[in-house]
C-alpha cells in the first residue's frame, strides 16, 4: 500500500512539473510568457531567422511606425546582441524590449514592442536607429544603460498604471508648453538619448536639461510594467505639416522611483541630416 501511495505521489510530482514546464514554455499574456516571447525574439534576432517566432495569421509588423513586410524586414538581419532588457505588461499583452548592439559595421540601437494574442504574436513593431541617426552613439547607450538598475521594485513601493503612464505624459505635455514645474522630477535623474548622456554622477542631476518647447509629441502608445515601475511609449516626435515636413517615430522609457523619475531613454529615427531646428544651449552632449 505504501509502495503505491509512493508511486502515485511521484507520478503526480512528475505530471505536475511537466505541466509547469509546458506552461512556461508557452507564449501567453501572462508575465512568463511574455517573457518567452522576448526570449523567442532576441533569439530570432540574433539569427536573422524568424522560423522560430510563433506568428499571427494575420501578424501586423511595422519599423518606424511604417508597415514592412516581414520577410524584408531588419528582423530577418543577424545581429550580436550586446544587451537588452524588456518591459512585460500583462494588462494589455504587449512588451518592450530595448537592444544594443555596438558591432563597428552595423551598429543599433533598437525599441521593439509585440503585442501577443493567446499564444501567437500578433504585433511586432521596431523602431531602430544607427550610424547618422539622433545623437547616435551605440558604445555610450551601452555603457549607460547598462550600468542602470531596473530590477524589480518591491510590492509596497510599485506605482500604479495611472500614475506612470501619467508621469510619462507628464515629461511629454512639457515639450509643447513648457510646464516643466509639472512633471515629476526626480534627483537624481539621468537621461539617455539616442548616446548622449545627461549625468555627471552627482546627486543633484536632472533630467530636465534639454528640453524643448514649442513640439508637439503626437500619437502616444503606452506599454507599462508595474513591477519595474517603468513605462514605455511610442509617439510621434512633431507633427506631420502641411508643407510636407513629418514628425519622426520615437520612443520615450521611463524608470519611476517612489513617484519620481530615475531614468529617461529616448530613440529617434530622425537623420541628424534632416534635423531643421537648434540644438538647446544645455543639450548635453555626445
Amino acid at each position: 500500500m505504501r509502495r503505491t501511495t509512493l508511486m502515485c505521489i511521484v507520478l503526480l510530482s512528475v505530471f505536475l512539473t511537466a505541466v509547469s514546464t509546458s506552461a512556461a514554455d508557452k507564449v501567453s499574456a501572462t508575465r512568463g510568457g511574455l517573457r518567452h516571447a522576448v526570449d523567442l525574439y532576441i533569439e530570432a534576432q540574433t539569427k536573422g531567422d524568424i522560423s522560430g517566432l510563433p506568428l499571427g495569421t494575420m501578424l501586423s509588423y511595422k519599423e518606424n511606425m511604417v508597415p514592412v513586410d516581414i520577410n524584408k524586414g531588419l528582423i530577418n538581419q543577424p545581429m550580436q546582441i550586446d544587451f537588452h532588457r524588456s518591459l512585460y505588461d500583462t494588462y494589455s499583452g504587449q512588451t518592450f524590449t530595448e537592444v544594443i548592439v555596438t558591432n563597428k559595421e552595423k551598429p543599433y540601437v533598437i525599441g521593439t514592442r509585440m503585442r501577443v494574442n493567446h499564444d501567437k504574436i500578433a504585433e511586432i513593431e521596431i523602431l531602430w536607429t544607427t550610424t547618422g541617426y539622433w545623437l547616435f552613439d551605440a558604445d555610450a547607450y551601452l555603457k549607460y544603460s547598462s550600468s542602470e538598475n531596473w530590477d524589480p521594485i518591491p510590492q509596497e513601493n510599485r506605482e500604479t498604471r495611472g500614475t506612470l503612464v501619467a508621469a510619462a505624459n507628464a515629461y511629454l505635455d512639457a515639450f509643447l508648453e513648457g510646464k516643466i514645474d509639472l512633471v515629476p522630477w526626480g534627483f537624481p535623474c539621468v537621461r539617455i538619448e539616442g548616446g548622449a548622456y545627461t549625468g555627471t554622477g552627482s546627486p543633484d542631476d536632472s533630467c530636465e536639461v534639454g528640453v524643448p518647447s514649442g513640439l508637439n509629441i503626437t500619437n502616444r502608445r503606452f506599454i507599462v510594467d508595474d513591477v519595474i515601475n517603468a513605462v514605455v511609449v511610442f509617439c510621434t516626435f512633431g507633427i506631420d505639416t502641411p508643407d510636407g515636413q513629418s514628425g519622426s517615430a520615437d520612443t520615450h522609457l521611463f524608470r519611476v522611483e517612489n513617484g519620481k523619475l530615475r531614468y529617461v531613454h529616448t530613440l529617434t529615427h530622425l537623420l541628424m541630416s534632416d534635423f531643421r531646428g537648434e540644438m538647446p544651449k544645455d543639450m548635453p552632449k555626445q
